[in-house]
């Protein structure tokens, strides 16, 4: 065996030029991009504006955190929760019919090709940009956000849409067929139970990215928490900002957990 195993080592290919080729051309693009980062001095004034993020962050404005109205952080929160929600459910169920013209298992690859080339110019443009065009449509406010949460979702979702659907059991399909089964029930019982585990887990994590791009959409006007918080910081009042952060760690911690279980009990089904 182990003069097998010797055999087998000395007749391998001798690669170390190539690796040591490649080695060498990522050291020199590492540092190349480092020529191009700049380290700036903190002066005396930039320590004190972290010192008072930091005490604003610990010392959270109460007052804030406990107002319910439309200037109030649990208002803020919901709205940025409910644009990241209907934005997740609107691109899910526009990626489906999508996702099924894109899958190579199902159409020809020609109508496959137009429709990944369509989903990769969506994912290209990012969530930014999105927002600052559709604030010039539809005006500021949490539409814009919507529609931007929902156009972004499209691009993840019908990528990962796409995965499952080209990895799905065909035997059980040829069994269903094999048994008589109409078009319907071979959908749903040899279709449906296949993806819905990978649907559902691809819709909760791009539910959790979403959660968090409301935010930064908020602060070009898109609706939700961010325009406070920007304005907020452009004030200096840290104790507001500390008190919008607060109520963001709690709401992302919450979802998260959530979401966590739920994943956890589609995994072992």
């Amino acid at each position: 065996m182990n003069e097998t195993i010797r055999q087998a080592y000395q007749s391998a290919p001798k690669r170390w030029a190539y690796q040591l080729l490649l080695a060498l051309l990522l050291a020199g693009i590492l540092a190349w991009s480092s020529t191009t980062i700049e380290l700036g001095s903190t002066g005396e004034n930039g320590w004190k504006v972290a010192g008072n993020i930091l005490a604003g962050i610990f010392h959270p404005d109460s007052k804030l955190l406990l107002t319910f109205g439309t200037n109030g952080v649990p208002y803020l929160l919901l709205e940025t929760f409910c644009i990241a929600f209907l934005g997740t459910v609107v691109g899910a169920v526009i990626s489906l019919p999508l996702s099924f013209l894109s899958a190579t298992n199902l159409v020809p690859r020609p109508v496959a090709v137009i429709g990944r080339g369509l989903i990769a110019a969506v994912r290209t443009i990012p969530a930014f940009v999105y927002g600052l065009m559709f604030i010039r449509v539809t005006g500021p406010g949490p539409f814009a956000g919507l529609l931007t949460m929902s156009l972004c979702s499209i691009g993840m979702v019908s990528k990962m849409y796409i995965e499952s659907i080209e990895d799905l059991d065909k035997r059980i399909l040829e069994s269903l067929d094999a048994a008589g089964c109409t078009t319907f029930q071979k959908i749903r019982y040899g279709i449906l139970p296949q993806l819905m585990p990978d649907f559902t887990s691809t819709i909760i994590y791009r539910f959790d990215m979403n959660l968090r791009d409301a935010t930064v959409l908020g602060l070009v006007g898109a609706g939700g928490i961010g325009a406070p918080l920007i304005f907020a910081m452009s004030a200096y009042r840290w104790n507001e900002v500390g008190a919008i952060l607060l109520g963001l760690i709690v709401l992302v911690l919450i979802i998260e957990t959530i979401s966590a279980r739920i994943r956890t009990k589609l995994a072992r089904g």
